[in-house]
Parts: C-alpha cells; sequence; structure tokens
C-alpha cells in the first residue's frame, strides 16, 4: 500500500485537513491543579501543529468530573484563558485543535472532588483498580448511581464546556465515549445496570451518549463534532456482554446527526473480525481509526475505506514533526515512559525535531 494517502488532505464535517496523520488525546498531568492549562502545555500542542488535526487531552466538563491530578478542565474562567492560550499558540503555526469533552463518573476518588463527593456513575458498581491521589495510591470507591432527574445537570455540563471550548478558539470538540469515563459507562453493560430509560437493551444505554451529542450539537453544529468509542477496550473495568451488537446500535444511534466523525479505537493487529467497518457503515461518515498503527497498517486502513484518518497516540508523543517523519521515512525518537504522567518540561516539550538533530 502506496503510504502517501496518508498526507492527502481530508475533510471531516466541517474541517478541512491537510493531512490524515492526527494527533490522538494523550493524558498528561501537566495542568495546574485547578485545572488550568499552562503555558507549557500550549509549546506542547504548539510544537504539533503539523499533524492534520490535534485533538487535545481528556478535559472535564465539571469539578465533579475530574479523573486525574493536573489534569484540565473546562468549567471555569482559568481553563478557558488558558485554553485560548493553546489554541492560538496552534493556529499561528497554522495547525487545527479540538478539545476532548470527558467526565470520569465512577473514575475518580472523594478526595479529587469538591467536598470529598461520591463519584458518580449510572450504577453504584464499584470498578477494580486504584486511583492516584495527593495522599497517594487509592483504591476505586462504590459510585453514587445518577438519579434520573440528575442526568439532565451533567447534560448541561457539557453543553457548558462546548461553549467554553468554543470561545477559547478550538476548532471543534470530540466526545470521550471510550475508555471507561462516564458516557462510556452508559453505553457498556458491565458499568450500566439500571431498569430505566437509560439501561437495559443498547438502545436505552445509548440514550444519555444521544443527549450529550444533541446539546453539544446545538452549541457547535454537528459539523464540529466528533464522538470517540472503544467497543474491546478493558481499560477502566470495563466490559460489555455483547461489544459486536452493542457498538453497531451506538455507531447507528449516531448517524441521525451528521457528525465530523466517528472515533474508534480497535487494535491495528486485530485483523480478523474487525468492527470498524460495520460501525462505519451504520454510522455513515468519517471514522478515524486508532490503535497502535504503523505507516503501513495506517495506508492500508484507508485505501480499504476503512476510514478517512489515522490518530497516533506515543509515537506524536515523542516525534513532534510526526507526519515529516512518516513522509519520509525518517527515524523515530524514542519515548520516555518514565515522564508520561505529570512533570514539567523534560519529556514533554524538549523532544526534538528530526530537522533539530540533523
Amino acid at each position: 500500500m502506496n503510504h502517501n494517502v496518508l498526507f492527502e488532505p481530508v475533510r471531516l464535517g466541517g474541517v478541512e485537513l491537510p493531512n490524515r496523520v492526527l494527533m490522538a488525546p494523550l493524558t498528561r498531568q501537566r495542568a495546574a491543579s485547578d485545572g488550568t492549562p499552562t503555558e507549557l502545555i500550549a509549546k506542547h500542542y504548539e510544537q504539533r501543529a503539523s499533524a492534520g488535526l490535534i485533538i487535545a487531552e481528556m478535559t472535564v466538563v465539571s469539578p465533579f468530573g475530574r479523573a486525574y491530578l493536573n489534569a484540565p478542565g473546562m468549567y471555569q474562567d482559568s481553563h478557558r484563558e488558558g485554553w485560548r492560550r493553546v489554541t492560538e499558540a496552534v493556529h499561528r503555526a497554522g495547525g487545527r485543535i479540538f478539545s476532548q469533552l470527558a467526565h470520569a463518573g465512577r473514575i475518580s476518588h472523594p478526595s479529587l472532588l469538591p467536598r470529598n463527593a461520591t463519584p458518580m456513575a449510572p450504577s453504584a458498581v464499584r470498578p477494580a483498580g486504584h486511583v492516584y491521589t495527593s495522599s497517594g495510591k487509592q483504591p476505586y470507591v462504590t459510585p453514587h448511581a445518577l438519579e434520573v432527574g440528575e442526568i439532565a445537570g451533567v447534560v448541561a455540563e457539557f453543553a457548558a464546556a462546548a461553549r467554553m471550548a468554543k470561545d477559547a478558539g478550538f476548532d471543534g470538540v470530540e466526545l470521550h465515549a471510550a475508555n471507561g469515563y462516564l458516557i462510556d459507562q452508559f453505553l457498556r453493560d458491565g458499568a450500566n445496570q439500571r431498569t430505566d430509560a437509560y439501561g437495559g437493551s443498547a438502545e436505552k444505554r445509548a440514550r444519555f451518549l444521544r443527549e450529550v451529542v444533541q446539546a453539544v450539537v446545538s452549541v457547535w453544529g454537528a459539523g464540529h463534532v466528533g464522538v470517540r468509542m472503544s467497543p474491546f477496550n478493558p481499560f477502566n473495568d470495563m466490559s460489555d456482554s455483547n461489544p459486536r451488537e452493542s457498538f453497531a446500535v451506538f455507531a447507528g444511534a449516531l448517524s441521525a446527526f451528521g457528525l465530523a466523525y466517528l472515533h474508534v479505537i480497535e487494535p491495528a493487529g486485530q485483523s480478523e473480525g474487525r468492527l470498524t467497518p460495520r460501525m462505519r457503515e451504520l454510522f455513515g461518515g468519517p471514522v478515524i481509526g486508532n490503535g497502535g498503527f504503523d505507516t503501513k497498517a495506517a495506508a492500508a486502513a484507508i485505501g480499504s475505506g476503512e476510514a478517512e484518518a489515522i490518530a497516533f497516540g506515543v509515537p506524536f508523543l515523542a516525534n513532534p514533526d510526526l507526519p515529516a517523519r512518516l513522509a519520509g521515512n525518517l527515524p523515530l525518537n524514542t519515548p520516555d515512559s518514565s515522564t508520561f504522567y505529570g512533570g514539567g518540561a523534560r519529556g514533554y516539550i524538549d523532544y526534538p525535531a528530526y530537522s533539530q538533530i540533523v
């Protein structure tokens, strides 16, 4: 497969991209303690502006939606101003950037939330595992099951964050319905054991997602809104009794909106029985592939019609000029995993572009 297809322009909804090498959202925990993005974050994304599209890191829509220390938010004035510095830096460098809006749901801890609140979820199902707090590693707690009357308030927080992201100068937003956070918790029946209008069948489990999408589309217009899903990812103690059927339903449920894209996490090495093509068919719009793709696999996925573009994670972390390196078949920097989460400039803005090495 000719890898040049990766460097052809593509349109996702209302956004024109110069290439199909996208930067996946990567939690890095470099924000201020109150979730305000720093100048360091602006520099990090500015360096990576040659991506066809930057999808910025998971950004929570509520103080009750925090998952990690020093992770960014989108719910107070300082957040908007911090993110404006980021978008202005990326745009000056010729790039495009979406905000990824999320709510942690049960993947949190009282010590991370206002007034030591109990984390919320669709059902009172405690996830296995631990969370890192200011006092060290703590086990997850049993979450508070959202009452029907509380759900509209959470949807409204997504809408308010979407407006704030628009004011901050983003080119669009991606809704994080993957990796075990709140929207995904509603989608998958391992976490959603409700028996009301938000649980049971896949169609009912999709209701919260549909309501959030509708609220955010009302702010942005459908052509500037994407959704991310992870049908098989067990991260954050997630499971579904029939992911192939469930996520076919979820993809179909999004088809009516005319969204910019559906971003699907499915390992590139999972060649047999891939679900992404079926989800694409039912979604009816552009798809972003994600899941450890190399240049060859990425070009093959685009060439086969499985996806319009591919999002790269760790390779972009260590290679700010990743599109140029892939285009020229140039060697890649080696990522330093010890600097992935938290810290300062080291392992964040000090990876050299290839031209700097030469």
